[in-house]
């Protein structure tokens, strides 16, 4: 479903779903400005659709005791579609490995990585990730801090970009 056959409800609704999933459908109605059931009925096409794939709570993975997170920098031998699935699958194999994102230019993959401590992942890196087939390099990353971790995506964009084309 392309943005463009989205109606500015279900751009509302989308919203105020991604600031807090948790909302019931009655205050996620009231806020978009329509009543209940029809309300109910967009949310469960928009799930439908693939646009909501989801709904999790947003832990904070520090307090719960995975004190590093590393971005690690993939370069594989071949970039061949066949070996791409590979190791995209082998990623989503490994609980240590929390995304997987394929890069164009010097880089194949970039993948942030969370560990309990600094020797978790470092088993992880050298006993699984370096030692994985098709893996040619690997630099790593150590987040320091964290400036902004905002999930989703930014609607007043998407609404400013709308109303100027329109």
């Amino acid at each position: 479903m392309a943005t463009t056959r989205l109606d500015p409800i279900d751009r509302k609704i989308l919203a105020e779903l991604q600031a807090d999933g948790r909302m019931t459908n009655v205050e996620l109605a009231r806020r978009v400005g329509i009543s209940a059931p029809p309300c109910l009925r967009r949310v469960r096409t928009l799930e439908e659709s693939g646009l909501i794939r989801g709904y999790h709570a947003d832990v904070d993975a520090r307090e719960l005791g995975f004190e590093v997170q590393v971005f690690a920098s993939v370069g594989l031998v071949s970039q061949a579609e066949a070996d791409l699935g590979a190791f995209e699958d082998r990623c989503r194999a490994w609980p240590l490995v929390r995304e997987c994102h394929m890069l164009n230019g010097e880089v194949d993959f970039i993948l942030k990585c969370v560990a309990p401590d600094l020797g978790s992942f470092q088993r992880f890196l050298t006993e699984e990730l370096t030692a994985a087939d098709n893996v040619a390099s690997v630099k790593t990353s150590l987040v320091i801090r964290r400036a902004k971790d905002e999930p989703g995506v930014p609607f007043d964009v998407l609404e400013e970009r709308l109303a100027r084309d329109a």
